[in-house]
């Protein structure tokens, strides 16, 4: 005769709610550790978005034979195109892309730091990126507003694509 054990042993319903309680936990302490939602955290998506966006404009610049720009401003930027026809730089956008608001914005060209206005509406373009695969040699500081804020650096010599370096804490100057 075959016998069935009186008892069979699984989990009780109390045990696998603990476990899962614990998991919730230690996921949740994960998520939170990473600072997701951090200031620095979107700071440095932000300098690697801009970086981006310089290395595909830089790409087509080279396949279309056409001059592009970036304007600045103290709250954004926005992407111009030379318009040979009509000589004269076209925004492709009509919003400037904006920052936070408690982010900030530096630009230097060849040392020497430009005087970035509030208004959205300029047409110049600070930043050349030219259909040769040159482009402007520049140093762009992006910062936290606050005092011990990350600060990121993009610089390139005009022939590299931008580099996203890590200042370290304090004021963007």
């Amino acid at each position: 005769m075959i016998g069935v054990p009186a008892k069979t042993r699984g989990f009780t319903l109390i045990e696998l709610l603990v476990v899962l309680v614990i998991l919730g936990s230690l996921i949740g302490l994960a998520v939170f550790s990473t600072g997701i939602a951090g200031p620095g955290r979107e700071l440095r998506s932000e300098a690697e978005r801009l970086s981006g966006l310089i290395g595909v404009l830089l790409d087509e610049a080279v396949l279309d034979n056409r001059e592009y720009g970036l304007s600045f401003t103290r709250e954004g930027y926005r992407v111009l195109r030379y318009d040979p026809q009509r000589a004269e730089w076209q925004a492709l956008d009509r919003q400037v892309h904006r920052l936070p608001e408690w982010a900030e914005l530096a630009f230097e060209v060849e040392g020497e730091a430009l005087s970035l206005t509030t208004e959205a509406g300029a047409d110049t373009p600070q930043l050349l990126i030219l259909s040769s695969g040159e482009l402007t040699p520049f140093r762009l500081r992006l910062a936290e507003r606050r005092r011990d804020g990350l600060r990121l650096q993009l610089s390139s010599d005009g022939f590299g694509l931008p580099r996203v370096e890590e200042l370290g804490a304090g004021r963007a100057g």
